[in-house]
């Protein structure tokens, strides 16, 4: 009898031989290439072999610079597991890339409240500045995350409902920084909504510039420009 590789099994190796049924009925072996052995996940680990899978695919979007290239074959072989292992948590690729914006988005979210987190709390002006900065230093140096993120981040009910999804929560972040500035007694132009979306849209704005032309600036001058978009929201 024919091995088989059975569906589940997490232990991938290098030049594994697949069976597969040809259109006779008979098994066509197939090579499929995969990364370094890997350790089988003890019972009751699969979310770490999930959070494997989604750092592996946040790897392969750098280097491939964009989703397009990104693929259950390619992840699976920067993970060092079958193919058939992603879909035990990823029904499909729309599903992987789903998760990866989830898993993208999560990150940045830390980075941003950890660099708040780092200024004072009285300092409450240079907190909005914290949260700006490390957005666009985030969106800068991942270009083809920050493209699949903020094309796929939000969506709408209907149309009279407010976007949700995990960009409307970043910009909730920022609403949050800009309220306890008007509690500290620093005075906005607009309103706290209104000032989340102006910058946002400003900082979005400026880093679509620079990885246009980043030959003619550099991230120092998206800061200072981030910096700039910031004091005109106060009065």
């Amino acid at each position: 009898m024919n091995p088989r590789w059975r569906p589940g099994d997490e232990t991938g190796r290098a030049g594994a031989r697949v069976w597969r049924r040809g259109s006779k009925n008979k098994e066509m072996p197939e090579e499929i290439e995969v990364g370094a052995p890997r350790t089988r996940n003890r019972w009751g680990e699969g979310d770490r072999l999930r959070g494997e899978i989604l750092d592996a695919a946040s790897r392969l979007l750098s280097e491939l610079d964009g989703e397009d290239g990104l693929t259950i074959r390619g992840v699976a072989r920067a993970v060092g597991i079958a193919p058939a292992s992603i879909y035990q948590h990823f029904t499909d690729r729309a599903a992987l890339v789903a998760g990866l914006i989830r898993y993208e988005f999560a990150r940045l979210r830390v980075l941003m409240e950890a660099a708040e987190a780092q200024v004072g709390p009285e300092d409450v002006v240079g907190r909005v500045r914290a949260l700006i900065h490390a957005y666009c230093r985030f969106a800068m140096d991942h270009p083809g995350h920050y493209r699949l993120m903020t094309a796929n981040g939000s969506s709408r009910q209907s149309p009279d409902a407010r976007p949700v999804g995990p960009l409307v929560e970043i910009l909730d972040l920022l609403n949050a920084a800009f309220a306890r500035c008007g509690e500290a007694g620093v005075p906005l132009r607009v309103p706290v909504e209104r000032a989340g979306v102006i910058a946002f849209v400003g900082a979005h704005g400026r880093v679509a510039l620079f990885h246009t032309s980043a030959a003619h600036t550099g991230p120092d001058a998206v800061l200072a420009f981030a910096d700039e978009l910031v004091d005109l929201v106060f009065a």
